[in-house]
């Protein structure tokens, strides 16, 4: 990679040092007490700092990331109770990384998810206990090394995420309000997660955002208003937040209606244990088609997914009665225990928000309220979460006085980026699920056109039982194509589609789970980060739809490359092993800047320490050995005096380890420097620390880059 020099002033930062620093510190303290188009930040006990409207995951996670960060919150939800629908299920490596810093709950998803080999596999099939016609395994060797990440994916349906949320939320103080709550007397406070109230307006001025929520408890209805400084909307794919903002959706609409179905029977999850294991069961017959999820195979615990097509089929017609006929013809035999609990349906689209701002940078939108994906893939609540990660210490600069208010447009910039992507990823990942049905001589387009013919034009002539009639007719023609008598080796058309089938599967082309080059490597280009000036860089790779692995990259905005290391000791093979990800610290707004042990690293140390402290942002310097010397590793504390917040590590080499050095790992010179926020992106780098301008110049650019003090036009920095 092409050599990158250090970051140099311009002429307006030759100035003395005071009045720089002291035109900065005046321009902060203006902004926050009411200047600067931010708005102020209200600091009276009244006022909650952030509402989150909606407790679902993301908004739990936010509200734990917020609570990490020392930042008052306090969640809303309209529901009265929490779902106990399984829905999302697959938690993706840097999902899983983000839960790993929160008091363990990614060791406690793991322990308590089913093992490995009951859900590696998509399986695809006549029925349950019929032919296989194909299964894909979706888990590789390297899913369980731990060498591009400290934690593996997960498989654990999303109500029991929300669980162990609420469990750690609760073990921190937070409370969740019941139906017992006396309503005449509720005030909001911190810490609360107030079930049943539902927000009915947004109100935003110059000294915040006032929140009306009405709630019923008993048969009887009150209306409060709740001032806060942030609202957040997390309250998924229908928000009231995003619609009472004004704010549109842009993308696809009805890609796909389906019913879910969930229903357990212990008696099938215990055969397919013993036969099939597997995540996903993708099943034609001549009767039924349609996909069972297994959210837990011990348990028993399934949900059905059908294609719903309104309004010649109606909700109603799927009784649970009819949903118990539909699954005994996907599974193949009877179930002595099948019990269905609960039916619902729902609209599979593809759309982005216009903005996940509104009010003047006081009203933000998280997950679905922001962002609407096709599941396939799993990216509707690992964006969620990752946007409440992105978002938590953004808010918590803002809160603190670190930053002012228009640094959250970067959460914006950063993340509809990766929204959008992610919506063109999970619908070619879609279509490649429809691939299987096509290949097998069941073409989607052809039922998907007569539905919008009849709804169209012919719709209008045609009485609707004709309508259903006909529906129902392309339907039974199709399934058809599905019989043993077409669909076998001997039969010439029923072998040249098993072939194809077979080519899919191969190739990789079907349906994909995974997905490391996107759920690891994907790359903020713009934001709260000081981009590199190499055009060889270009944008990120366009998706493919198909399983690509993860590189590990330094370039600003990716995310830090993991590496297994050890805090430096007087005995260093007795240190703890640790990720490099463990440096960045969870619990307070803290940057990382991680140098080799060499002078001019030293000294761009002493001067980052120096900016930091001048913007009230703490540092952490990481001194990374890449082994052990014949005169052995000394503490660096020393040569950056007087500050002290640095540790030493070493990589960890096993025998025989062919593993490449730390700086390598990252594309860069052993001379390099990289600046690491507290979300674990890359925010700055340099390939060579050495200084040719006053480092303490140079360094307060990046930082006002970084903090939102300044755009990169007027940071008085470049790339040389």
């Amino acid at each position: 990679m092409a050599a990158m020099a250090f970051l140099r002033p311009v002429s307006r930062f030759h100035g003395p040092k005071i009045d720089a620093l002291k035109c900065t510190l005046y321009v902060q303290r203006r902004i926050l007490s009411g200047g600067g188009g931010g708005g102020r930040i209200n600091t009276s006990d009244s006022t909650v700092p952030v509402l989150i409207v909606g407790a679902g995951p993301v908004g739990l996670a936010l509200s734990y990331f917020l609570n990490n960060l020392g930042v008052k919150c306090t969640i809303v939800e309209k529901r009265k109770a929490f779902s106990q629908h399984p829905q999302a299920h697959f938690i993706n490596n840097r999902s899983m990384e983000i839960f790993r810093k929160l008091n363990g709950l990614a060791d406690e998803i793991l322990r308590h998810q089913p093992p490995v080999d009951w859900w590696r596999k998509f399986i695809y099939c006549s029925s349950l206990t019929g032919p296989i016609l194909g299964s894909v395994d979706h888990m590789q060797s390297q899913d369980f090394d731990k060498v591009v990440s400290p934690v593996s994916v997960a498989h654990y349906s999303q109500y029991k995420l929300m669980r162990l949320l609420i469990k750690h939320l609760e073990d921190i103080g937070f409370q969740v309000t019941d139906k017992t709550m006396n309503t005449s007397e509720f005030e909001l406070a911190e810490k609360q997660i107030v079930m049943g109230c539902e927000c009915t307006s947004i109100d935003i001025s110059d000294g915040g955002v006032t929140v009306t929520g009405h709630l019923a408890r008993e048969g009887k209805h009150i209306t409060k208003d709740f001032p806060c400084n942030f609202v957040v909307g997390a309250d998924g794919a229908g928000s009231v937040v995003r619609k009472l903002m004004g704010i549109q959706m842009r993308g696809e609409q009805d890609l796909q209606r389906l019913i879910s179905v969930h229903f357990t029977s212990l008696d099938l999850g215990q055969y397919l244990i013993n036969e099939r294991p597997g995540m996903l069961y993708f099943i034609f017959n001549t009767e039924a088609i349609g996909v069972i999820v297994a959210h837990d195979l011990e348990q028993g615990e399934f949900v059905l997914q059908v294609p719903f097509y309104p309004p010649q089929q109606k909700f109603e017609d799927f009784s649970f009665g009819m949903c118990e006929k539909l699954i005994l013809n996907l599974v193949g035999r009877e179930l002595a225990d099948l019990n269905v609990l609960d039916v619902k349906p729902w609209v599979m689209n593809a759309e982005v928000a216009d903005t996940f701002l509104g009010g003047n940078n006081r009203v933000i939108l998280a997950g679905d309220a922001a962002h609407r994906f096709p599941p396939a893939g799993g990216f509707g609540m690992n964006t969620g979460i990752q946007d409440a990660h992105n978002l938590a210490w953004k808010l918590a600069s803002v809160i603190k006085g670190i930053s002012p208010p228009t640094v959250l447009s970067t959460y914006e910039t950063e993340r509809k980026e990766i929204a959008v992507y992610n919506t063109t990823l999970s619908v070619k990942n879609f279509k490649a699920a429809i691939a299987v049905p096509a290949a097998l001589g069941l073409d989607p387009s052809i039922a998907n056109s007569v539905h919008r013919s009849l709804n169209g034009t012919l719709g209008s002539i045609l009485p609707s039982g004709v309508q259903k009639t006909i529906l129902d007719g392309i339907f039974s023609i199709g399934r058809l194509q599905l019989s043993n008598s077409l669909l076998n080796e001997n039969n010439p058309l029923g072998f040249s589609r098993l072939s194809k089938l077979r080519r899919i599967f191969e190739e990789g082309k079907s349906l994909q789970l995974q997905f490391p080059a996107e759920d690891l490597g994907f790359r903020y280009s713009k934001g709260a980060l000081v981009p590199d000036n190499n055009s060889s860089l270009g944008a990120q790779e366009f998706p493919t739809g198909r399983r690509r692995e993860y590189v590990p990259s330094s370039v600003p905005g990716s995310r830090l490359p993991h590496m297994e290391i050890q805090l430096f000791s007087k005995f260093p093979s007795e240190g703890a092993a640790m990720s490099t990800l463990d440096l960045v610290s969870s619990n307070k707004i803290e940057y990382l800047l991680m140098i080799p042990p060499i002078k001019e690293s030293y000294e761009l140390a002493r001067a980052a320490f120096k900016v930091a402290e001048d913007y009230k942002v703490s540092l952490k310097v990481c001194v990374m050995w890449q082994e052990q010397t014949s005169g052995g590793i000394h503490s660096s504390e020393n040569a950056v005096l007087p500050w002290t917040n640095v540790v030493d590590v070493i990589q960890v080499r096993k025998r025989s380890d062919s593993s490449p050095s730390w700086w390598d790992l990252c594309g860069m010179s052993d001379r390099g420097a990289i600046l690491v926020r507290p979300d674990e992106h890359i925010a700055w780098r340099c390939s060579k620390v050495e200084v040719r301008e006053d480092p303490v110049l140079i360094l307060r650019g990046v930082f006002r880059a970084l903090l939102g003090w300044d755009g990169m036009r007027s940071t008085g920095v470049s790339n040389a």
